[in-house]
């Protein structure tokens, strides 16, 4: 069993409010920038390839702004090359699995029509995904550890539905000799939010991203766990070095009394590329209200 990071970008920042500030009162964080990067996971089993999420539609440019609270630095690679430097093609590629419909997860599914693209229900429902090969996945296989839904997709190789960041999200764990590799998407943007227990200000459900964020913790509290990020370096130093990650005892987050959902929003849906921020119109919004991209960054779902 191996696990490799396909490197996409390199050299960015992000805000510590924007990584740790989701349900704090504004000005509660201590303002500093944060490393930022983007990379996704490929897990080989030595019986078959297996991505973890396709980052960035190759054509995307992403401008920094002087109020820009997220930025992923310079590209390294496009995901095809980037997956080609870890050493595989995508021909190779059996199975795909999607932590969530965020662009920068889903960009480049395009290469891989011969892969079966394994998407939480709810995710592919909310991407209207169509085709033969996407697995609409309702974790029937039970628990797995302290997480109550789990699909097995191979020996060692478990996909577990972890809502919050959107309602169908979803992570990895990989079993590999006496580790476990945990990819998570976007459970955290950043390390220093997993040692805070802290949110990001990106989530569809507070609830459940807190419920999803403390059975995370508790996981890598009882298992020897490399944590691998998608947007800080952190994630494939980590993975370099084999590190078990070690978190000090932090205070869980109070609940958070769920609010009722506002009613369904009409006409036409843009998507942020960069932070997954939902907009409906005629047109984008001028600037993205959560990561203060311009209107370039947003696509039509």
């Amino acid at each position: 069993m191996k696990v490799s990071a396909v490197k996409l970008y390199d050299g960015g920042f992000m805000m510590k409010s924007f990584a740790c500030g989701g349900g704090l009162p504004e000005g509660s964080i201590k303002e500093e920038k944060l490393r930022s990067s983007l990379q996704n996971f490929v897990i080989d089993t030595g019986k078959e390839v297996i991505l973890v999420d396709t980052g960035f539609p190759a054509e995307e440019t992403f401008p920094v702004t002087k109020d820009s609270v997220i930025t992923f630095g310079d590209k390294v690679n496009d995901y095809v090359e980037a997956l080609k430097a870890a050493g595989y093609e995508p021909e190779q590629v059996s199975k795909i699995l999607i932590t969530h419909k965020h662009p920068d997860h889903t960009g480049e599914l395009r290469h891989f029509p011969n892969a079966k693209i394994f998407i939480s229900r709810i995710e592919a429902d909310d991407m209207k995904l169509t085709g033969d090969n996407v697995v609409r996945t309702d974790f029937t296989d039970g628990a797995y550890k302290n997480f109550d839904k789990c699909q097995k997709i191979a020996d060692g190789v478990y996909y577990i539905f972890a809502p919050g960041h959107t309602k169908g999200n979803s992570i990895v764990i990989v079993e590999a000799g006496d580790k476990f590799y945990l990819i998570h998407g976007d459970v955290t943007y950043t390390d220093e939010a997993l040692l805070e227990n802290k949110l990001s200000v990106v989530f569809e459900d507070m609830p459940a991203a807190r419920d999803t964020l403390s059975r995370v913790r508790t996981f890598i509290k009882n298992n020897p766990t490399v944590y691998l990020s998608t947007h800080t370096p952190l994630g494939y130093e980590n993975l370099d070095a084999q590190k078990i990650m070690s978190l000090p005892d932090v205070e869980d987050a109070p609940a958070v009394e769920e609010k009722s959902e506002a009613p369904k929003a009409t006409g036409t849906k843009w998507v942020c590329s960069v932070c997954g921020y939902e907009h409906f119109g005629d047109e984008p919004p001028a600037v993205c209200p959560r990561c203060k991209q311009p209107s370039t960054a947003f696509k039509k779902a």
